[in-house]
């Protein structure tokens, strides 16, 4: 019985926080052995490229009809700019708040309502897990955003149903959610803000590996609950890494993504930092937490579940701000973090349509203030498979 509770809990807060996790046999990259250096750091601003070669370079124009090829192998045409979209996960609704597509936005999920006006859209999720087929089908969406925790049995249904639904590959790095964020601003004609957003992500990112490259990178762990923590090859620790610290849980040949482990296992990976939720903070009354060293010294940093756990650019920059401010408080201080509104980017010259326009309606975001919470990535294939078990358990524990 207290297993059963262990994973349900799990299954909860990953899935309130709309993170990829615990499936089991889902595989990961190969755990990195030893501290990552400054050369890691110095790697990241590298791969990023300055911002204003993103600003030059990373502005696709937007022109209907558009075509692109899904996670399902699925060509999909978008005949003209969507007037009305639903997102099935928070880290679409997300992206769409942030390039200035949330006028659009008709319906999204139980876990997007953090997002201002959130309110006055169709609420689209299931009871239990997942979505609704016939409420989605209900918002009568012009295109429907199935990020990759959206289970391929709905994405299916809903094609069924005569929907132009666009499935995403799971985000596990800042180069994807920058992939993903372009794609869905082609998608919904959204391109510019697409570019502004990215262009937002890359300067903090880039401001943060800057300011951490020559500092030691201190070792954090990030738990679910239930024993599940989050491994290397994720967006949460992505994250980690991006803000000058190192995922301890990379130092174990875990075989999944987000693996369960014994008490004994995270006593001696001893992170010197443990990061947490308002979901997890309880955690740290409870062993093995209570004993680790991080947990007496105080060494913990507290993020926003809403952030931390989905792939999108708002997430990247307030996940990273705030993780760079728990591992290195002093750098992070004199950092030269970007607000939304300092961003701008040139955009190519728009072909001559060959139809008439549609009305472009979206009106763009505003800077939201840094949130003082923070946590982590988008779902993939593996929640859907964990949604699955602890459903379950749930019917097992009912009979």
């Amino acid at each position: 019985m207290r297993r059963y509770t262990a994973i349900l809990l799990a299954t909860a807060l990953v899935l309130a926080g709309a993170a990829p996790a615990v499936a089991a046999g889902a595989a990961s990259p190969a755990a990195s052995a030893g501290p990552a250096t400054a050369t890691d750091a110095t790697a990241v601003v590298s791969s990023l490229g300055s911002v204003a070669a993103r600003t030059d370079d990373g502005v696709e124009s937007c022109s209907f009809p558009f075509t692109a090829t899904d996670a399902t192998g699925t060509e999909v045409t978008v005949e003209e700019r969507p007037e009305r979209v639903t997102t099935l996960n928070p880290s679409a609704a997300q992206t769409m708040w942030e390039i200035g597509g949330r006028e659009q936005v008709v319906g999204l999920s139980q876990f997007a309502t953090y997002l201002e006006g959130a309110e006055s859209r169709t609420n689209v999720s299931a009871a239990g897990f997942g979505v609704n087929v016939e409420t989605v089908v209900g918002t009568n969406p012009d295109l429907v955003l199935a990020p990759s925790a959206s289970s391929a049995d709905t994405v299916a249904a809903l094609r069924e149903a005569g929907l132009t639904v666009f499935y995403f590959s799971e985000a596990k790095t800042i180069e994807d959610v920058r992939e993903k964020t372009t794609l869905t601003g082609q998608l919904t004609g959204n391109c510019e803000g697409a570019a502004e957003a990215n262009a937002w992500m890359d300067a903090n990112v880039e401001a943060a590996a800057t300011a951490t490259a020559d500092l030691e990178r201190p070792t954090a762990l990030y738990p679910l609950g239930g024993g599940y923590v989050a491994n290397t090859g994720t967006f949460i620790s992505a994250m980690i890494e991006a803000a000058g610290g190192e995922n301890v849980a990379g130092q174990r040949n875990f075989s999944t993504t987000y693996p369960q482990v014994n008490d004994e296992v995270i006593v001696q990976l001893s992170p010197e930092v443990l990061v947490l939720t308002g979901s997890t903070t309880y955690l740290t009354a409870q062993e093995p937490y209570a004993s680790l060293a991080a947990v007496r010294n105080n060494e913990t940093v507290r993020v926003n579940r809403n952030y931390l756990n989905q792939p999108a650019p708002r997430s990247v920059v307030y996940a990273v701000r705030n993780l760079t401010e728990g591992f290195h408080p002093e750098a992070a201080a004199n950092a030269e973090f970007v607000a939304r509104g300092e961003v701008s980017v040139e955009t190519e010259p728009t072909p001559e349509p060959t139809a008439e326009p549609t009305e472009d309606g979206a009106s763009q975001p505003t800077d939201e203030p840094d949130s003082t919470e923070t946590t982590a990535a988008g779902l993939g294939a593996a929640v859907a498979a964990l949604a699955l078990l602890a459903s379950a358990l749930l019917a097992r524990r009912g009979r």
